[in-house]
């Protein structure tokens, strides 16, 4: 780096600086993208295969820090350890998995009438990542990207920069060639955007806000190079009256808490039959009981603070918002739990919520949760589409019945009864929620050019 000034790395529950990194600039930039392109022609050209060795290397140093990992993002935005140790260093490990075994499989050349199609590597990929899951999202763009031959800058929110640290150690550990990934630390308006414009970068792969999307993808026009987004969410638990009840909500606190809410596919929403809210009320209270507030670093802990002082002011000022526009507060409010001193929130669920408010369009991405009352199938499908987002969403009922309301709804992944996780399946947004897919053989798509040769 070739700037002396540095960004402090908070630790959320405490308060207490635990890192310092260096405050990236335009010129640091501009090495990484310089080194990226030299190290672009070799790694284009190495076979699939000796690619996809590399990154089972890397798979297993990540493997072999999972403590390591799990203890930085903890202390760097106040996931719980628990969280920390199975899902923010676990899902990497799945997702680095399926991925090698995408592009063990993958035609890499195609045979179409007269026509060979050949999927070859874009070029310079910047991937911008943001704090609530941090390796996890490095990850999903770094890993398929180098599996299509791409190189990579990866600049990591600078709020939770530590993994990433640890990421460039075991990629080089693995044998990764020099330059084929880079990392330059920052802010988004100046390493962010100095990423964004430069003409040796041929593609952007953010997460993050739809805001700073709408950002990216204007900059990003100045040299048409290719952008997918995965931004914002707003997600609706869709629960029918022909759910086994319980369980739904039960499943719905689950999808809405994990993470303190902050979670771009959460379900902030919870859309029950108009006579069920209280019903609905009374079984979430019941089940976010069992959900602790505390340090972090106690195993028993399920949600901790939230990632940032900043992030909690905001936070709690939907929490106001929503108390002055006339929502039921049911549980939690404003201010910190008691007894908490740090970037606290008290997990709050608000009844008689209009899907109009600001509480039930705008993303909080909090422990926010809005029970609301519709009158058919209709209305629900209504207001579960009639936010500016579509990135994920789930229906709970009679198979049949839940399946086709699933398909109603205008969103990138919907869970039907509480389905699992697919490591396999596309990810991504509708509308406002972003454009791309993530994971599986549409993640690994996202990172290739398609050339036609008619022989």
């Amino acid at each position: 780096m070739t700037n002396e000034r540095t960004l402090p790395v908070i630790n959320p529950a405490t308060g207490v600086t635990v890192a310092e990194f260096p405050a990236g600039t335009a010129a640091d930039v501009d090495r990484a993208v310089a080194a990226a392109r030299a190290a672009f022609p070799a790694w284009a050209a190495t076979p699939p295969e000796k690619r996809i060795a590399v990154v089972g290397r890397i798979a297993d140093g990540l493997a072999a820090r999972t403590e390591e990992i799990a203890q930085a993002i903890t202390a760097e935005m106040g996931a719980p350890i628990g969280l920390s140790r199975a899902a923010q260093a676990g899902f990497p490990l799945a997702v680095i998995a399926s991925m090698i075994g995408v592009a063990e499989t993958f035609d890499w050349t195609e045979q179409i009438g007269n026509s060979l199609i050949v999927h070859e590597p874009l070029g310079v990929v910047a991937a911008i990542t943001p704090w609530n899951f941090p390796l996890q999202q490095a990850v999903s763009k770094v890993i398929p990207a180098l599996l299509a031959g791409n190189t990579v800058v990866l600049k990591p929110s600078e709020i939770a920069p530590l993994t990433a640290g640890i990421l460039a150690v075991v990629t080089a550990e693995a044998g990764l060639p020099v330059g084929v990934v880079n990392i330059v630390y920052g802010d988004g308006p100046v390493t962010g955007e100095a990423l964004v414009a430069h003409p040796d970068v041929d593609m952007v792969s953010f997460t993050g806000s739809t805001r700073a999307g709408r950002r990216i993808g204007a900059v990003a026009a100045g040299t048409v190079k290719r952008v997918a987004l995965e931004l914002g969410g707003k997600g609706a638990n869709v629960i029918l009256d022909d759910a086994d009840f319980p369980a739904a909500v039960e499943k719905g606190v689950l999808m809405a808490y994990t993470n303190g809410g902050q979670v771009c596919g959460s379900w902030p929403r919870m859309l029950v039959p108009a006579g069920r809210t209280g019903e609905a009320a009374a079984i979430a209270t019941r089940a976010l009981a069992a959900y602790p507030v505390g340090d972090p670093l106690d195993p028993a802990t399920v949600i901790g603070p939230m990632a940032s002082e900043q992030h909690r002011q905001k936070v709690d000022g939907y929490i106001r918002r929503g108390i002055a526009d006339g929502a039921t507060l049911v549980t939690g409010g404003p201010g910190r739990p008691e007894g908490r001193t740090g970037a606290y929130v008290r997990p709050t669920i608000f009844t008689n919520v209009d899907p109009s408010s600001a509480l039930a369009q705008e993303e909080i991405f909090g422990p926010v949760l809005t029970i609301i009352g519709y009158a058919d199938d209709d209305e629900a499908v209504a207001i579960a589409n009639g936010t500016i987002y579509g990135l994920t969403s789930g229906v709970f009922g009679e198979p049949d019945h839940a399946l086709a309301v699933a398909r109603r709804l205008r969103a990138g992944q919907v869970d039907v009864n509480g389905a699992d996780w697919n490591p396999l399946a596309p990810f991504g947004g509708y509308r406002q929620s972003g454009n791309g897919r993530e994971f599986g053989r549409a993640g690994l798509a996202e990172f290739l050019e398609t050339k036609a040769v008619q022989r």
